[in-house]
């Protein structure tokens, strides 16, 4: 079941959404064919339960928002992209364990 803590940004909404937000955001950028996305999806939804009220955990579709991944360089997906104070802390591609995506997140705790 999605976690109702996981967001959707929009190309709109993603300067107020993750930029400005004074919580780090994980942003998966992903699209709806692409099977690994499928994959961590579960994944991301416990994290964002996990981690609730730490960081923020949100998606961004790739076809409906062209203009975000573009901005940041997104060439792969799944792309996960670690913000922190409007800045990129890291990131990681692919659909990549569990453990490791934790291991990314304490970067910005």
């Amino acid at each position: 079941m999605a976690s109702d803590k996981v967001f959707t940004f929009t190309d709109a909404q993603f300067d107020a959404d993750v930029l400005k937000s004074e919580t780090p955001v994980l942003v998966d950028f992903w699209a709806t064919w692409c099977a690994p996305c499928k994959a961590i999806a579960p994944v991301l939804d416990q994290i964002a339960d996990e981690f609730d009220g730490q960081i923020k955990i949100g998606k961004v579709n790739v076809d409906e928002n062209p203009t975000t991944p573009g901005q940041y360089g997104v060439r792969g997906i799944p792309t996960m992209i670690l913000f922190k104070g409007g800045e990129i802390v890291d990131q990681l591609v692919g659909a990549v364990p569990k453990k490791q995506i934790e291991a990314l997140l304490q970067k910005a705790l």
